[in-house]
């Protein structure tokens, strides 16, 4: 497997991971300091809304490097 295989693999399961933390809050992570800067500006749907979109940009992305 070449560099970008593995880019590819190591994107989508950050896009997994991202989407877990997002949907499934998780007490220690979603009460990190950056975290919470993202729902004092965003609000809670916001961040919610913001780490989708980054997820499925960077599954895409992903996507993209294993065609």
């Amino acid at each position: 497997m070449d560099a970008s295989t593995w880019w590819g693999i190591g994107l989508i399961a950050y896009a997994v991971l991202v989407l877990a933390i997002a949907f499934f809050k998780p007490g220690p992570i979603w009460r990190t300091g950056k975290i919470q800067g993202f729902v004092k500006l965003l609000g809670e749907k916001g961040t919610v809304i913001f780490f989708v979109i980054f997820a499925l940009i960077a599954a895409g992305v992903g996507i993209a490097l294993l065609v």
